[in-house]
């Protein structure tokens, strides 16, 4: 097994073959994971705060189909950042809108229907006739994910739930990113840990966690 700090460092074809393939991987893999077929036939959504994800995703995969979800409320800093890493990458970048129906604005009275109509239904969308669901969620990320699994049955949706970086800190993905020289998000270094809607996202204050900043101004689905 390798010690955390190492396990971030390693080169992605070895990192993704843990992370995809089968089982008794070097990086010690909580659970069994689908086969790369299974993968292949999945689909990646990334919320491109950081370029950690995509980053391995395109090191071992580069045909993935990667999705951005565009709430019509991303920063403008988001879409530059997502279109420079799919140039960057070669990524398979497709991305899913809200229904043209969706009334605009519904952030300001219901936040949650908002998430439901905006991101909720473009990811059920994005998920049909896939066998698997690959995420950048970590544990480390908030206390309502921390037992996040690395790998389970998404019954709800009817697929594998895949989140490979689950288990991976803080520090580990700053290793990853140096070791890797991957381009941060443009508002990274003006005060926001995590990036997400503009209406519900602000930057975070000295001592807070980083997720402090996401839906500030009520709750998400």
């Amino acid at each position: 097994h390798f010690a955390p700090t190492e396990r971030a460092m390693l080169w992605p074809d070895a990192l993704g073959l843990g992370l995809f393939a089968a089982t008794g991987t070097a990086i010690a893999l909580e659970s069994s994971m689908p086969s790369i077929v299974a993968v292949l036939m999945g689909v990646v959504t990334a919320s491109f705060g950081d370029a950690t994800l995509v980053h391995l995703v395109a090191s071992v995969i580069p045909d993935a189909d990667v999705v951005l979800l565009d709430t019509g409320y991303l920063f403008a800093e988001t879409d530059w950042y997502a279109d420079d890493l799919r140039r960057r990458y070669g990524l398979n970048l497709r991305t899913l809108h809200p229904l043209p129906e969706v009334e605009r604005d519904v952030w300001r009275t219901a936040p949650d229907a908002c998430c439901a109509a905006r991101k909720v239904e473009p990811l059920q969308r994005a998920l049909v006739g896939k066998a698997a669901w690959i995420t950048g969620l970590r544990r480390s990320d908030s206390p309502s994910r921390a037992a996040t699994p690395v790998v389970h049955a998404d019954l709800l949706r009817g697929v594998t739930k895949i989140n490979p970086i689950a288990a991976w800190t803080d520090g580990e993905v700053a290793t990853y990113g140096r070791t890797h020289d991957l381009p941060t998000h443009p508002l990274a270094d003006r005060g926001y840990g995590s990036i997400g809607c503009w209406p519900c996202t602000r930057p975070v204050a000295e001592g807070e966690d980083d997720r402090a900043g996401r839906w500030a101004f009520g709750a998400a689905v």
